[in-house]
């Protein structure tokens, strides 16, 4: 078997050329629907997003039409199923602008990815008294798995404080970069506050140490464009479903120098050239860490998200999600006791608050029977919680499909749930 060919980046569309939100609507059959009789307004999309009309038609054409295991058979269907599958992982590399389709791994999701590399690249170079970092920004799937490393390893887990604005603190992030740093894993994007950190001057902050960066870009890609060579990160992971793609299937870039180092992570077909009792012989990359049979169709679904997304472009979508960052701002700091928790010079459209007197779940549900999705909770970022001193927040996270006109409704619901509570 061999990989596809590598790609250059297709050119996106100019941020100056307005979106016609109207279209990009109509590509939505679920923006249709009502919610307890009210048109929905879904703003729970750092959770995950919707799915555009290409990508269901992908996953149901591959179903319908040509559905066979891939790389295993030499039938047409088998052959076709390989085809597109492998189109899919050409889509991946050029969305991030990878070097080459090997630096490609096909993962369940974010979590996976960063499980993956804990526990192949971290197991084999991280040992006792050694540290990993991270951020106080991290989602628990960047923090969890280096816990669990460290205490099997008997190393340590540092943090890098963040300001009262929820930006990483880079004074305390030079300062604990040290000799026993082993690996810093790091948020593109804080998916509690929206949080843009500085990757490119991070990595370059650790790599002036040797010290390797993860990026979780799980809450980046939707929203930024994403080029893995100029920021010169060692490892990237995404979701397929928080960029209009299908749940269950995600992406870890890697340096190809680092990936041909590390041990596989899980053993089983696909991932082995031959087998014997005495002796098993991996496969080239990117299939040693691509064990058994992968979620094809999910392949194929975030091939058809990619090019929806890169045929908008990233420009444009980070143009129009700012703009309604700013109205949403703006609007939401007239409501009385309301603040807003992170405020970072350069967020994502992020709107994570509080208000005086009503508790967070409480406001999700008065807004959900005004047709309004939003996401109350910790939202797997406790200790970015416990920075602020609260329980919970309720989080409004905005995409491209989303109107300043959602947002008079969001406000309106915050409204008439203050006049409730308060």
């Amino acid at each position: 078997m061999s990989t596809s060919p590598d790609v250059r980046r297709e050119t996106r569309p100019s941020s100056t050329v307005a979106i016609d939100l109207a279209a990009v609507r109509r590509d939505f059959p679920i923006l249709s629907r009502q919610v307890h009789g009210r048109p929905l307004v879904y703003l729970d999309n750092a959770a995950s997003s919707q799915k555009p009309r290409s990508v269901i038609e992908a996953e149901r054409s591959l179903y319908e039409g040509y559905y066979a295991n891939v790389h295993r058979g030499v039938h047409s269907l088998s052959m076709e199923s390989t085809d597109a599958f492998e189109a899919g992982r050409v889509k991946a590399q050029a969305f991030l602008n990878a070097a080459s389709t090997r630096e490609i791994i096909f993962t369940r999701g974010t979590t996976e990815a960063i499980n993956l590399v804990a526990a192949t690249f971290g197991r084999s170079r991280v040992g006792a008294g050694d540290e990993v970092l991270v951020s106080g920004l991290e989602h628990h799937s960047n923090i969890v798995p280096w816990q669990m490393l460290c205490a099997e390893k008997g190393a340590r887990l540092r943090s890098v404080p963040i300001n009262d604005d929820g930006e990483v603190r880079l004074e305390e992030l030079e300062r604990l970069l040290t000799p026993r740093t082993r690996i810093l894993g790091m948020a593109h994007v804080s998916n509690a506050l929206g949080t843009i950190n500085p990757v490119a001057q991070i990595v370059e902050m650790a790599h002036a140490r040797r010290v390797p960066v993860l990026l979780d870009g799980a809450q980046a890609a939707p929203h930024v464009a994403v080029d893995v060579q100029s920021m010169g990160c060692d490892f990237y992971a995404f979701s397929g479903h928080k960029i209009y793609g299908p749940s269950g299937i995600g992406v870890l870039y890697g340096k190809a120098s680092l990936l041909e180092e590390m041990p596989p992570y899980q053993g089983g077909g696909d991932m082995i050239l031959s087998v014997s009792f005495e002796k098993t012989t991996y496969n080239e990359l990117p299939y040693k860490f691509e064990a058994g049979t992968p979620n094809i169709a999910g392949v194929v679904g975030l091939g058809a998200a990619l090019d929806w997304v890169t045929g908008i472009g990233l420009d444009r979508i980070a143009a129009h999600e700012h703009s309604l960052l700013e109205y949403g701002t703006r609007r939401l700091l007239e409501i009385p006791g309301l603040r807003i928790i992170g405020t970072a010079r350069e967020k994502a459209a992020v709107l994570s608050f509080v208000i005086d007197g009503v508790h967070p779940h409480d406001m999700g549900t008065v807004l959900d029977y005004e047709g309004v999705a939003v996401r109350t909770g910790h939202h797997c970022a406790q200790p970015v919680m416990e920075r602020f001193g609260v329980p919970a927040t309720t989080r409004a996270s905005l995409a491209v499909y989303n109107t300043k006109q959602e947002i008079d409704v969001l406000v309106a619901g915050i409204e008439k749930a203050r006049e409730m509570f308060v």
